[in-house]
């Protein structure tokens, strides 16, 4: 993704799936220069706000159209609606969630849940105290009247849903991550913490984390697909995923630190009017009601200075490759009677032609993303890629320098992606690529 879509970037050479998918990029510095020379969560369940639940009273009013009668909030006289799908006529526990009411089996909740294990094992005292209360159901698969016990949750009612359903499906039915699949996800990891639902917890987080992952190669996986939904759909990639800003206050929320590294450098590719003040025109605009709250003083202070690391780096990298190394590195350990042979060799052959070479690059690129503020000029793991394929092996004259520069770009990469819990002050380390 980039913080200016229309912008030019620069287009690998080597002829990779991640490369033919930049190819169809517009005008490249690559391009410029053939013309020239032709990135189980640890958690404390002590630290979890203990659910909020109590029980409700309700009462039956008249029939509704359905020839069902009506339920009431019997205190406040809200009308109360039955879901469609998760009212079931045998179960054995009512859920309240705002003003939709769930009819469902104890022992499936108490089956997944400790939580609900341990409330539903309290006995409770009879009909007509004020600690709990039942409404009484009759036909359907039951053979007479039964009292059901009634709970509130005061939690938000397509969460219930959506965490009720994956319940009883034996695990969620997840999408692609796109915004209204983390609307569903979301909700179900937030009642998987809350609830203590382990299983379906850890399923959620590793939906969540193919779009925000803890490693390198997830991550260019996950800019792949955005990449080609850019071309798919001439939208920025970043409207393929929800806001950042979502998934560090969930990730904060539920605890979840191995969110934070990729959703905290995501945020720190774009300008700070982009983030802060986005325009309709902008990557991370979003419409008024998908508007995401903004961050904590605490993280919006990390997002500053983990930025300004990652635009230091970018300075960094571009000055590294001139420095002349990887010539060095090709002729290392090499027979001084080897240092002339034909440029198939993997050893340099003219190491003046080399630095100049170098040195051209450099230039190029310092125009490029420091002065042109060209594509992927706050993005130090996009540059690192794209400096380590300008001297492709496939088409160089120097075989040896330019595997030299691309095993470079590899190993700057995997070093950025190390960094970014230091850059951004997170308590969290990054796991290595398996």
């Amino acid at each position: 993704m980039s913080s200016n879509p229309n912008s030019t970037s620069l287009t690998p050479v080597a002829s990779t799936s991640r490369a033919s998918l930049r190819k169809r990029s517009t005008s490249t510095l690559a391009s410029i220069i053939s013309q020239k020379s032709q990135l189980k969560s640890s958690r404390s369940i002590a630290m979890l706000k203990p659910p909020e639940t109590q029980f409700s009273s309700l009462t039956y009013g008249e029939q509704d159209d359905l020839g069902k009668a009506a339920i009431y909030d019997a205190q406040t006289g809200i009308l109360l609606k039955r879901h469609p799908t998760l009212w079931l006529e045998d179960g054995s526990v009512i859920c309240r969630a705002e003003e939709t009411l769930f009819c469902v089996h104890m022992s499936i909740l108490a089956r997944h849940s400790a939580c609900f294990r341990d409330m539903f094992a309290i006995p409770q005292p009879g009909p007509g105290t004020n600690l709990t209360d039942s409404l009484v159901l009759e036909g359907g698969m039951r053979s007479g009247a039964q009292q059901i016990p009634v709970i509130t949750l005061f939690d938000k009612a397509d969460d219930v849903a959506s965490l009720i359903e994956a319940l009883y499906d034996i695990g969620p039915k997840f999408g692609n991550n796109d915004y209204n699949d983390f609307r569903i996800v979301a909700g179900i990891l937030r009642l998987a913490t809350k609830y203590i639902i382990d299983e379906l917890r850890e399923m959620a987080l590793a939906h969540l984390s193919i779009a925000w992952p803890s490693t390198l190669k997830a991550w260019d996986l996950r800019e792949d697909l955005a990449r080609s939904y850019e071309i798919d759909s001439a939208m920025p990639g970043a409207h393929l995923y929800p806001h950042p800003f979502e998934i560090i206050n969930l990730a904060r929320e539920v605890e979840a630190p191995s969110l934070l590294a990729a959703a905290f450098y995501d945020l720190s590719r774009y300008s700070f009017a982009q983030i802060f003040e986005p325009q309709e025109d902008d990557p991370l605009y979003r419409p008024p009601k998908h508007s995401p709250p903004t961050l904590s003083p605490a993280d919006v202070q990390r997002l500053c200075i983990g930025k300004e690391h990652t635009q230091q780096m970018i300075t960094s990298l571009i000055q590294a490759m001139g420095s002349g190394q990887h010539i060095r590195q090709a002729q290392q350990h090499t027979p001084h009677n080897l240092l002339r042979r034909s440029s198939s060799s993997a050893v340099c052959v003219s190491t003046a032609a080399c630095r100049k070479d170098f040195t051209e690059l450099v230039e190029l690129a310092t125009q490029h993303y420091l002065f042109d503020r060209e594509r992927g000029c706050h993005d130090p793991l996009y540059v690192a890629e794209e400096l380590g394929q300008l001297k492709s092996a496939e088409i160089s004259d120097c075989k040896a320098c330019a595997k030299s520069l691309e095993n470079w770009s590899a190993r700057e990469r995997e070093r950025v992606w190390r960094m970014l819990p230091v850059w951004f002050r997170l308590d969290y380390s990054i796991p290595t690529d398996k």
